[in-house]
């Protein structure tokens, strides 16, 4: 189970125009299909990328991660 938000990820990155090599680059990868692979899912973000990833997105770590809503019970 992948407790980041992939979507926000690829989202935000394009909304600040941040290419996937601009992205490879800041976390220390050689080339955008290796970044690509985070993105999609295919390869699970560490949690030495997650400051990273707060700092070239210009966003909050909760940001990064889904909310799992819990609902009210009654007892």
């Amino acid at each position: 189970m992948n407790l980041i938000n992939l979507e926000f990820l690829k989202n935000r990155r394009c909304e600040l125009g941040i290419t996937m090599q601009e992205m490879a680059t800041h976390m220390g990868f050689k080339n955008a299909s290796t970044y690509l692979k985070y993105e999609t899912g295919e390869y699970k973000i560490k949690a030495n990328h997650l400051p990273v990833l707060t700092t070239v997105l210009k966003c909050n770590i909760d940001e990064l991660f889904f909310v799992k809503k819990i609902s009210k019970t009654a007892i």
